[in-house]
């Protein structure tokens, strides 16, 4: 019925292979899962979001630092 291997990522899965792409750690096998199950309007979406809030933490800790130096 439900084969484990052709089903769809999980959010999680999605997650955590835009991450370990963007550490450059992925391991091949997942990377092959992902181009054989994901969609890669998925990895976009995601992978716009995490660099998005990358950003916004780089820009808050450089925010954060500014004013406890200032003072």
């Amino acid at each position: 019925m439900n084969d484990p291997d052709k089903s769809p990522l999980s959010f999680w899965q999605v997650l955590l292979s835009v991450l370990a792409a963007a550490f450059g750690v992925q391991s091949g096998k997942n990377r092959q899962r992902d181009f054989s199950r994901g969609r890669p309007l998925h990895f976009v979406v995601i992978g716009l979001l995490a660099t998005a809030l990358f950003v916004l933490l780089l820009y808050g800790t450089v925010q954060l630092v500014l004013h406890f130096a200032t003072d």
